[in-house]
């Protein structure tokens, strides 16, 4: 620390950096993920350091992953996507019968129909939340339903099984570079991508204004209602591609996958610091938040502590996490306030 020319004290950019890592709300999710995954390793040394438990920790949460980034981008414009888990279960399910309908067919060109089938998804559902004007929370919520039985009647009692699908396609599941599953490759360059988006362009930072306040971001002449439909669009085709990729992981495809998805999504979103009010947060959170989910749920058995204790814990860490985004939502109005009134003393 040094004394400025005015006499007041400033801060070395160490300081600064450290100040912010360690200022960020992300920060103390990694931190209790870290912490859960010593804690779990200590009781069981094969739950990190084995092959399987290296594996599984990279991979189970990539699905999520990206399904929670989608999430965290519609959550800042102040809404909310309930269908998410509905639309990875149709597009897994749509993966498997284009290779069974069209014996080989290119994977590169499976992977782009199910991306492009859950950006008319998501299409449909921005459309309907931007143009009539009716909470998200409603329209997905109707969506979710429509989706799922729309995959209940495609589906019927049939499922999707590994043997439908080419090793080749399949192998995407198990396969690693560098000793990194190939799904959490893609998650994070997925989530890069959409972190540098969000951060520099200014699209991304029109995410941010409108779910801060959207009458101030309309009369500031922002492109509200194209800006929703982005968003719900990059959710759909997300989940999309988190669909075709459960295909891969799983192998067995029924028109129950995805069920339940949706919760998990926002959980992660929350937890990892993304305000559900919009307007703040981050998808770095959110995939932090997505690993700290999948990571409680294979730690906890392993530290002894029963199911219904594992759910209470992810539900009082969504708890938390909105407790502390309102203190700290009420901490900043306080400190604007504060600034204020010095400026017109």
């Amino acid at each position: 620390m040094s004394i400025g020319a005015t006499g007041g004290t400033t801060r070395s950019p160490i300081a600064r950096t450290l100040g912010t890592v360690f200022g960020a709300r992300e920060t103390g999710i990694a931190i209790a993920l870290v912490v859960i995954i010593i804690a779990a390793t200590l009781r069981n040394p094969s739950f990190l350091f084995s092959a399987d438990g290296y594996r599984d920790l990279l991979l189970t949460p990539s699905i999520l992953l990206l399904v929670a980034v989608g999430q965290a981008i519609v959550i800042i414009t102040r809404n909310v996507d309930l269908s998410v888990g509905s639309v990875l279960g149709l597009t897994a399910y749509l993966t498997g019968r284009l290779f069974i309908d069209f014996p080989g067919i290119p994977p590169a060109l499976v992977f782009v129909a199910g991306i492009a089938f859950g950006a008319v998804l998501g299409l449909i559902n921005g459309a309907l939340v931007a143009f009539a004007r009716v909470p998200a929370l409603v329209i997905t919520l109707g969506t979710l339903y429509i989706y799922r039985g729309i995959n209940v009647a495609w589906a019927g009692g049939d499922r999707i099984n590994a043997s439908d699908m080419p090793a080749e396609f399949r192998g995407l599941g198990t396969a690693q570079l560098a000793s990194i599953p190939v799904l959490t490759v893609i998650a994070l360059v997925v989530l890069v991508v959409a972190a540098w988006y969000m951060r520099n362009a200014r699209g991304g930072r029109e995410f941010y204004a409108i779910g801060s306040d959207p009458d101030a971001a309309q009369l500031y002449g922002l492109k509200v209602t194209r800006r929703i439909l982005v968003a719900f669009v990059v959710c759909g085709a997300l989940a999309g591609l988190a669909g075709v990729l459960y295909a891969a992981r799983y192998g067995t495809v029924s028109s129950q996958a995805g069920t339940g998805w949706e919760l998990q999504a926002i959980g992660a979103a929350v937890i990892g610091g993304v305000a559900i009010s919009g307007g703040s947060g981050t998808v770095w959170g959110a995939a932090i938040g997505a690993f700290l989910l999948l990571t409680i749920n294979r730690a906890l058995p392993i530290l002894g502590i029963q199911d219904f204790w594992q759910r209470a814990v992810v539900g009082a860490l969504i708890l938390g996490a909105i407790v502390l985004d309102r203190v700290l939502s009420l901490r900043q109005s306080r400190k604007l306030i504060a600034q204020r009134d010095e400026t017109h003393v």
